[in-house]
């Protein structure tokens, strides 16, 4: 559905759009394909007109595990490619926050960098009791163009919203429900962020959507304060020795 990569799956339900990342061999770790589908699904979600709610989710065991190491290698190398990258970066967020489907995010497993990205633009978040937030980028040379610190301090203090971002520290579930960045911690997320959906699909349809838009018009606003800055300085990043002396030594202890 929406001519999707194979890595993201799409299914109707009645008025519902279930989205699932799927790599789940690789944790859905997000390699160009994923990047690259992920970019024009939330305007394509948008345009579906019988659309009124959806799910986000992961196959298999995780959320997301963030960037796929050996396509990080690939940005650092390919200047075409990082520039792609980085342009469908922007238009994931800005896609995202202009959405007029509410997206509810069911956090099955781990939702690391690009993931956890997924969730902080979600409109509900259900996460498992196992499950865990994590934005890595600085751990690897990474600035978060579309990462964390854009949202973050809209959902706690911008002091928590620091500590996470210039550490890479993990967020337990139940961490990340004190702090704001989830709503329920629960034992079954999907089954539970479908009811929540489905409760939403059944209002009424101006009336969710212009909420929806009306509360989004505040993280807009404040992603596009910091948008093109993030851009550029993630592209020097991709371009230092730090980043490329990290990744060449995670892809080899993959292999």
């Amino acid at each position: 559905m929406y001519d999707m990569p194979e890595e993201i799956d799409v299914v109707a339900d009645g008025s519902l759009r279930i989205i699932t990342l799927n790599r789940p061999e690789s944790l859905n770790a997000v390699n160009d394909p994923l990047h690259s589908g992920l970019a024009t699904l939330w305007t394509r979600l948008s345009e579906d007109q019988d659309a009124r709610a959806a799910v986000l989710t992961g196959a298999g065991k995780a959320f997301s595990a963030g960037g796929d190491f050996a396509y990080l290698q690939e940005l650092s190398q390919d200047a075409a490619l990082r520039a792609k990258t980085i342009a469908h970066g922007r238009e994931i967020v800005l896609g995202m926050a202009r959405c007029r489907v509410p997206v509810v995010a069911a956090v099955n497993g781990p939702a690391v960098g690009l993931g956890c990205s997924l969730v902080a633009l979600s409109d509900i978040v259900y996460i498992a009791e196992n499950a865990y937030f994590a934005d890595p980028h600085v751990q690897v040379g990474l600035v978060a163009a579309d990462g964390g610190p854009l949202t973050w301090p809209l959902q706690m203090s911008l002091l928590l919203a620091k500590e996470y971002s210039l550490t890479g520290a993990k967020i337990s579930a139940q961490r990340a429900y004190e702090i704001g960045l989830a709503n329920h911690v629960v034992a079954d997320p999907v089954a539970e962020a479908l009811a929540a959906a489905k409760k939403i699909s059944e209002l009424p349809k101006q009336a969710v959507e212009s909420t929806k838009r009306m509360l989004n018009i505040h993280l807009e606003r404040a992603v596009l304060a910091s948008l093109d800055y993030a851009n550029v300085a993630e592209d020097q990043s991709f371009q230092t020795e730090d980043f490329r002396t990290i990744v060449t030594r995670l892809n080899a202890k993959k292999n």
